[in-house]
């Protein structure tokens, strides 16, 4: 059976810490957090959050899923990597993603959207070069560095895990260039099995010679009835993102009752995907029994 590692995101602004150890004790190999500055709803800080988290777990790895890096300064989000890569004695995994649903925080934060691929990708490049060299120096579109030094560099080298986020085919060659692992969202098998072919096509013309680690973010609802989670997750996911999902959970979510998760699951694991971030789509009140039902029923038929 092939190695795949489960990760989980957490569920509430105000406890992280507890739903952090609870996370690592159900046997979670990832803790995760997305983020937004301004959204439809109550977001938090991936960075912060997982901050919090890291201090108070032992060896669940933590993975942010995703960061906003075009709303960063790339100076200053490798020195918050770094950090929290050091708090974490090495635990840390870093989620790229563009952004773009929610434009006003990108007006807010004094970012154009539409420059938001190419911030990216430069803020990759100078963060790789600030991780790994010293004396840096780097003139950019968006970041200019004058000889500088980071210090200290990442305790995992040459740097902590790149996974590259979205759906896109600039974001697959993004991955391609730039990334550790592939890690998108909304995506059915069939696509999965698809852009890790293309990715892998991309990185030859870059000449890379290792693979890109192959993984997927995948929002679950899973109960004993399957109605009742069906309904959960579009409900939740129809919030979330602002449009109707009633007929987009059946294709891009994880929702029914274990039988029925571990089915779907498969197929993902069978298009290559090795490492499955899953986050709650679900009522508040009902969060830890999904997590508990997802760990107790369902990933239990993918260990070894």
């Amino acid at each position: 059976m092939a190695n795949v590692q489960f990760g989980i995101g957490l569920r509430h602004l105000t406890t992280i810490a507890k739903d952090a150890k609870n996370a690592e004790a159900l046997g979670y190999e990832f803790l995760s957090t997305g983020e937004h500055v301004f959204f439809y709803g109550p977001v938090n800080n991936g960075l912060i959050s997982l901050a919090a988290a890291a201090a108070v777990t032992t060896h669940i790895k933590l993975m942010s899923a995703i960061t906003l890096v075009p709303l960063y300064p790339a100076a200053l989000l490798a020195k918050q990597v770094t950090a929290l890569d050091v708090i974490s004695n090495g635990r840390f995994n870093l989620g790229v993603g563009v952004g773009g649903e929610f434009a006003k925080e990108f007006e807010a934060c004094g970012v154009p959207v539409n420059e938001r691929g190419a911030r990216t990708n430069e803020a990759l490049e100078v963060m790789k070069l600030l991780w790994t060299q010293d004396e840096v120096t780097f003139d950019g579109r968006f970041t200019k560095l004058p000889g500088v030094t980071l210090d200290p560099k990442p305790v995992q080298q040459p740097h902590p895990p790149i996974w590259i986020s979205g759906r896109s085919e600039a974001a697959m060659k993004r991955c391609a260039k730039y990334g550790t692992g592939w890690l998108p969202y909304m995506y059915t098998p069939e696509k999965l099995a698809m852009s890790l072919k293309r990715i892998h096509g991309y990185g030859e013309r870059e000449d890379r010679e290792t693979s890109v680690s192959p993984g997927l973010f995948i929002f679950f609802a899973v109960h004993e009835d399957r109605d009742t989670a069906i309904n959960m997750a579009t409900d939740r996911l129809s919030t979330q993102y602002n449009q109707d999902f009633s007929a987009l959970v059946g294709k891009y979510a994880l929702a029914g009752n274990p039988e029925d998760c571990i089915t779907r699951l498969q197929e993902y694991i069978d298009a290559g995907a090795g490492t499955i971030i899953l986050n709650s789509a679900c009522p508040s009140a009902y969060m830890a029994e999904n997590e508990k039902l997802l760990a107790e029923e369902v990933l239990p038929a993918f260990r070894a």
